[in-house]
């Protein structure tokens, strides 16, 4: 006999994938059309022309059957050439991933890593494009949220930065963990390239990336020699025939549901629906304050305006994490999300970003608090008490 508490609808608070709304299950759950002509071409339209404005860009968006390292790969393909010379600035595991992409396609690659547990440092992105006297390096990469981490970078700043040392470099950010979850500005932090994915803050299912390229990325297209087939901007820069937008046959369930996300965001309103990501980001910090104790959990990034607003990470202390996340699996059907790279063991993610609620963010507050309990941690006050007194003032003030 299963004794777990588990039966019911079970809640993954990853980091991505997200909650897939209803509303986007349903829109995808469909016959195939034809690709040719019809409802279909109609859907591809309406998803590229809403497709800017989560990124807050003019930008033209490519779509990418393909995750977001998919993406990744568009981004550096259609803008740099082999030999080219790049800056990677890790906060975590991603950009750093992204620098290795880069590196494999034969593209020069130096690190300039954020400290310990902290964003990038824009000054010292200006001291070091400035000591680039000849120039040559094409471009910047930098996760605005990395999910390894949880930290926020200030793009805005890394630009002012760039300006500042007068480089000409590509300012290229994944913003993969952040669109329709934290606010980007593309278009007023001088971002010259975004890549994005479907399965975060946008939430529709995993098997969509975006890029969106600015002007400047589109004069380095001109000369880039990494460009293939399959990833060109160019070819894919059409609307007859409809389908060589996606090089072949279009991503169709995920159209229809992207469509549908895209409607949802701006039922909402994308203003408000970053707010409601502060406030729920909000809670869950305040919960992890107020469990924290002595060798006990505490969050990872020490700066409170370097913190994600679509993502958690806690460090572990003493408290086997790992051993928490299995009791709140097996024991109430609630998965949270595992420690990556130099975390791997020492610590669990919450994801909170996408079809999120207060229902949702305080059930897996309290079930985290009731497996805490469970395996004997040592915290200090009610998390759950002060994540929804965090919520109730948010309630307090709506409109704010």
């Amino acid at each position: 006999m299963n004794q777990s508490l588990r039966a019911g609808r079970e809640l993954v608070a990853i980091p991505g994938p997200s909650v897939v709304p209803d509303r986007v299950l349903s829109a995808m759950h469909r016959a195939m059309p034809n690709i040719y002509g019809g409802e279909l071409i109609d859907v591809s339209d309406e998803v590229m022309e809403r497709l800017p404005a989560v990124a807050r860009t003019t930008a033209r968006p490519f779509i990418a059957i393909a995750n977001g390292h998919g993406a990744w790969e568009m981004a550096l393909s259609n803008t740099l050439s082999r030999g080219d010379r790049i800056l990677v600035l890790p906060s975590g595991p991603f950009a750093r991933a992204w620098g290795e992409m880069a590196a494999f396609a034969g593209v020069k690659t130096e690190e300039l890593a954020a400290p310990d547990r902290c964003a990038v440092d824009p000054a010292q992105v200006e001291e070091h494009l400035a000591a680039d006297t000849d120039r040559t390096l094409k471009a910047v990469l930098v996760a605005h949220v990395d999910t390894g981490t949880s930290v926020r970078n200030d793009v805005a700043a890394i630009r002012t930065a760039m300006d500042a040392a007068d480089h000409p470099a590509l300012l290229m950010v994944d913003g993969i963990a952040s669109l329709g979850s934290d606010r980007y500005e593309m278009d007023a932090w001088g971002v010259d390239v975004t890549v994005g994915a479907s399965q975060k803050g946008l939430m529709v299912p995993p098997g969509l990336g975006f890029v969106w390229a600015g002007p400047r990325a589109w004069e380095a297209h001109a000369t880039a020699d990494l460009r293939t087939w399959y990833w060109d901007w160019t070819s894919r820069a059409t609307d007859e025939p409809h389908y060589l937008r996606y090089c072949g046959t279009p991503p169709i369930p995920h159209l229809f549901g992207l469509r549908e996300a895209l409607v949802m965001i701006e039922e909402e309103g994308l203003e408000a629906t970053w707010r409601r990501h502060a406030v729920l980001a909000d809670a869950v910090r305040t919960a992890v304050e107020a469990w924290s104790a002595p060798d006990g959990l505490e969050l990872n990034i020490t700066d409170p305006s370097a913190r994600a607003n679509s993502v958690t990470m806690i460090l572990g202390g003493s408290i086997d994490t790992d051993l928490l996340r299995t009791v709140c699996a097996e024991q109430a059907g609630l998965t949270l999300g595992v420690g990556l790279g130099d975390h791997e063991g020492r610590g669990f993610r919450i994801g909170h970003m996408g079809h999120l609620n207060p229902p949702m963010v305080l059930g897996t507050l309290g079930t985290v608090e009731a497996a805490l309990a469970t395996i004997g941690a040592t915290t200090g006050s009610s998390g759950v008490a002060a994540a929804a007194a965090v919520i109730a003032d948010a309630m307090r003030r709506p409109s704010v």
